[in-house]
């Protein structure tokens, strides 16, 4: 489907392009000779022409530049080499072939001027080297969809910034439990036996009671 618009694209844009060039030659030509015989001149009376030559030059950019099927540069090219390559085999017969007498907004529309003085060929040569370009005769690559982030990556709009770094984290619970030398024993001792007034605390037999002291 790229080949055929480029195509047609091709088919309109030279005739439209011959014609543009036409009024901008014949308009600049005729307003500075007008200059030259009253000895004055007027920017003003330039920007038309002007205008025409540029609106043909974005044309020819779009159709030779643009990476397109070269079908549309390649047709363009040799619609507009073909008036003055005939003049090398019959020039009469081309010339008389050439519409003549026709105007634009009033405007003469002289259509053999930019054959004649070559710049129709100039054009047409530039565009058909476009066609060599190995670029426009490629595929545009397919897009490939981006792939979805993983575990552990930020998205864009997600980058951490410096303010978030180091990230904030929930202080650990406090261990309140006293210390100890030893491994924690959750089993109960025994009391120590009570200490009487006066007695060695090492006197005191193991199981708590008093032990009587044998008469000599």
């Amino acid at each position: 489907m790229r080949h055929l618009w480029s195509f047609l694209a091709g088919v309109v844009v030279a005739p439209v392009t011959w014609v543009l060039i036409t009024l901008g030659q014949d308009g600049s030509g005729r307003t500075i000779n007008r200059w030259v015989e009253v000895g004055t001149f007027n920017t003003a009376n330039l920007i038309e022409p002007a205008v025409y030559l540029a609106v043909a030059g974005v044309l020819l950019g779009l159709v030779g530049t643009l990476r397109t099927s070269p079908l549309g540069p390649l047709t363009a090219g040799l619609l507009l080499v073909t008036p003055y390559v005939g003049m090398f085999l019959a020039p009469f017969d081309v010339r008389d072939r050439v519409p003549d007498g026709w105007k634009v907004f009033g405007d003469p529309l002289p259509l053999h001027l930019p054959v004649e003085n070559g710049t129709l060929f100039l054009i047409g040569v530039m565009l058909l080297i476009a066609t060599f370009s190995v670029q426009r005769w490629r595929r545009w690559p397919a897009r490939v969809p981006a792939a979805a982030p993983t575990a552990g990556t930020y998205t864009p709009d997600e980058a951490p910034t410096l303010t978030d770094w180091p990230p904030a984290t929930e202080p650990a619970e406090r261990d309140t439990a006293p210390m100890s030398l030893g491994y924690p024993d959750e089993t109960p001792t025994e009391p120590l036996p009570r200490r009487e007034a006066g007695a060695s605390p090492w006197s005191a037999p193991p199981g708590g009671g008093q032990q009587q002291r044998p008469a000599s």
